[in-house]
């Protein structure tokens, strides 16, 4: 029988000084993923460091994000950003668009992983509609952004505006009202679609909405968030989703405090608000800690979509366990099995600074888990797993993750200067998107 003793009172191993330099360091730390693991010729950005794996989308336009962030942060020259962001916009352009096994994407949408080196279809993966979702989100981003009378600048306004409008995004509904999760060129679209419960496919379906070439109707999402539900946990009213990413990705782009859709007003409450009430859930969560997760509690805590110590079966301390492999955590329903996302807390900061930044913390100066400088923090660990590492807080991802670095680089900013939300607020796609949706008040009354 295993044993996992608990560590208590960690020493303070690696001092931060202020907040403002704690977060400062870990967002330039964490940026430095989008200048080492890039393509030099596609511009395209590894889905994660471990050797041969292909490029996310997602990952991409949150890159395009994080560029516009080094610019203002001065980690990059403007020229350079140019230069980068117009290499992925180019590539996207000018790539093989049809329904041949290694395209690149069709009708506008692209499959969700592609080869670092040439952009063709990686896998047997999917045209993902929520990937290109989140890559179009971050081409709109550097066209709102780059508004200087010059060449590079409007390519890059031009040719972010031409990928979107070439998006078909009728053409996933399906014939139906709501839209498909994905297609194959051998076996069509995929069975699911994004038509019940809360998820991450907020922002995709604002873009569709917004499309000035194949907009979907309105009543699709209207379709979509009738299926919510609030549920109550803790004493805390909420639209509940289990992993963090999900309360996250959509706000990257699109500052929700104050604007409300027909579910919000009805519920009474923004999708900010539903994000902050989901940030202190997972805290009280570990809290509580009902599953006896070794170090869970008031500054320890975060589950999301993450790498985990594999899919075993083990006894510790008398307690039978069960550990996965890259699965999406949640809490208070789960899956969990021990396993902590630092960078899933970082991401919800501009919801809930007040636990959050003391959170942060202790990942850093007591958990140690950002050893290496190199990308930010370990990706996940679980204090639970017994495995002798270099970390003693038991297993520690070996790869950082594309998927992760984004947010941290994003919201700090956010929280900071609400850099990125200001300059999506120009992008009038996105404005007649979420007016079609419904929602009204708040800034979006002062547009």
């Amino acid at each position: 029988m295993m044993s996992n003793k608990k560590v208590k009172n960690l020493p303070v191993t690696d001092p931060q000084g202020t907040d403002e330099d704690m977060l400062d360091k870990l967002q330039r730390e964490t940026f430095d993923y989008f200048l080492n693991e890039v393509n030099p010729v596609t511009g395209l950005i590894a889905d994660k460091t471990e050797p041969g794996f292909p490029s996310s989308i997602a990952v991409t336009g949150m890159a395009i994000t994080s560029y516009i962030i080094g610019v203002e942060k001065k980690i990059l020259s403007r020229k350079n950003a140019i230069e980068k962001i117009l290499k992925i916009l180019r590539f996207f352009y000018d790539s093989q668009q049809g329904k041949q096994l290694n395209a690149t994407g069709y009708k506008g949408f692209y499959y969700h992983f592609l080869k670092m080196n040439n952009g063709e279809r990686a896998w047997n993966c999917e045209l993902s509609t929520i990937d290109t979702s989140l890559f179009i989100a971050g081409a709109l981003c550097a066209a709102a952004y780059f508004k200087n009378i010059n060449r590079e600048e409007a390519e890059i306004r031009d040719l972010a505006d031409k990928l979107y409008r070439r998006i078909d995004w009728q053409w996933a509904l399906n014939n139906g009202d709501t839209i498909c999760q994905g297609w194959k060129p051998r076996s069509g679209f995929l069975r699911y679609r994004w038509d019940e419960n809360y998820s991450e496919a907020m922002i995709m379906y604002i873009l569709a909405l917004g499309s000035p070439t194949f907009p979907i109707n309105p009543a699709g999402y209207k379709k979509w968030i009738a299926s919510f539900n609030v549920t109550k946990v803790y004493d805390t009213s909420y639209l509940y989703a289990g992993p963090l990413f999900i309360h996250q990705f959509s706000h990257m782009w699109i500052d929700f405090r104050g604007i409300q859709d027909s579910f919000n007003k009805k519920a009474g409450f923004d999708y900010f608000e539903n994000s902050r009430r989901a940030t202190y859930i997972h805290r009280q969560y570990a809290i509580e800690n009902k599953l006896q997760f070794t170090d869970y509690g008031e500054y320890c805590w975060g589950l999301t979509a993450s790498d985990g110590p594999g899919k075993k079966t083990l006894k510790i301390d008398g307690k039978k366990r069960v550990f996965y492999n890259y699965i999406a955590r949640g809490a208070p329903y789960g899956p969990d099995d021990g396993t902590v996302s630092p960078w899933a807390v970082v991401a919800s900061l501009p919801f809930a600074p007040e636990i959050v930044i003391g959170t942060i913390r202790n990942a850093i100066e007591r958990f140690n888990l950002k050893p290496h400088r190199l990308h930010g923090f370990n990706a996940s660990f679980n204090p639970t797993f017994p495995e002798n590492t270099e970390n003693l807080n038991g297993w520690v991802s070996p790869w950082m993750f594309g998927l992760n670095q984004g947010p941290v680089v994003i919201m700090i900013e956010n929280y900071n200067t609400e850099l990125i939300w200001n300059i999506m607020k120009q992008c009038p796609y996105l404005i007649e998107g979420l007016q079609l949706a419904g929602f009204s008040g708040g800034w979006l009354d002062k547009i």
